[in-house]
């Protein structure tokens, strides 16, 4: 299974949720199950712009998670 590292790349950065979510422009229950990892999916145009924001190519926005 596939999972976000949102969070991981956020702590990384010392950046908050609140930060990339008001540049996001997104709803906040939105943005909150896609960086909880409870979305089955997620559109292009969110990927690039979150590797736009948190400087990061859109690769590394991913990681194989333990099942």
């Amino acid at each position: 299974m596939v999972k976000l590292r949102i969070l991981e790349i956020l702590e990384e950065q010392n950046k908050t949720k609140y930060w990339l979510c008001k540049n996001m422009g997104m709803h906040y229950v939105s943005f909150k199950k896609m960086v909880e990892n409870e979305t089955a999916s997620i559109r292009f145009d969110t990927l690039e712009k979150l590797s736009e924001l948190l400087k990061v190519p859109v690769g590394d926005l991913f990681a194989q998670a333990e099942e």
